[in-house]
């Protein structure tokens, strides 16, 4: 096939990837369109710019979009990506092999600068969605309030500003389309597997050295908004 396309696995159907944008979802009047009920009626568009396409997330779904199992808002897709809609799991094909590392390089540059304490907001953010589960949705406000043991206002003001510092507009799922856009950058990481089931304890761990992404849940004391 001379032109890009995608391969569903579960019914080994073909799909050329001709027009510039190809809607894909369970709904009637979508380009691929996918049984399972995990797809939302319109959950994601697949935009061809020249020999390259790019997948977009469009936030409307529960189960969110993955590339070779990692949540993303948009990705551009190198031959033979594993594109997960849902539960439903497709391979994209017909792409030319090319070195991007010199975009992935432009896209850090791109990264807004975050403070340490964001940068924890958005661990706790994440990480649900980072854990085995296959469609684990981000921390709430509440949620992450209680991991970093601040207080829920606190937290949705660093929330609020995140939102701003990523350009993340109004709407629904909006934690959700700023976890993935996160991800998308490598702002975060899955933990290891060893500490994935630790919880809070009593050994008192303290503030973390490093201004880094921690690797691990962490307890703080006291955060106010600024």
């Amino acid at each position: 096939m001379d032109t890009p396309f995608i391969r569903v696995e579960d019914s080994g159907e073909v799909i050329s990837l001709r027009g510039e944008v190809t809607t894909v979802g369970r709904g009637r009047g979508v380009d691929i369109r996918l049984g399972d009920p995990s797809v939302s009626r319109l959950h994601a568009e697949l935009v061809r710019r020249g020999p390259y396409v790019y997948v977009v997330d469009l936030g409307l779904s529960r189960n969110g979009t993955r590339v070779n199992g990692r949540p993303i808002a948009r990705r551009v897709l190198d031959e033979g990506d594993v594109l997960s809609f849902g539960a439903a799991r497709c391979r994209i094909g017909g792409l030319p092999r090319e070195d991007l590392a010199e975009e992935a390089e432009l896209r850090r540059a791109a990264t807004p600068d975050l403070t340490r304490r964001e940068l924890d907001v958005l661990a706790a953010l994440c990480r649900p969605a980072l854990s085995d589960e296959a469609f684990a949705m981000p921390a709430t406000a509440h949620e992450i309030a209680t991991d970093l043991v601040v207080t829920e206002a606190a937290v949705k003001q660093h929330l609020l500003r995140l939102y701003q510092k990523f350009r993340v507009p109004e709407g629904p799922n909006r934690r959700t389309r700023l976890a993935n856009e996160v991800v998308a950058l490598g702002l975060v990481k899955p933990m290891p597997q060893a500490d994935a089931g630790a919880g809070p304890s009593g050994s008192g761990s303290g503030e973390g050295s490093g201004a880094g992404v921690p690797e691990q849940p962490v307890r703080r004391r006291g955060d106010q908004a600024s």
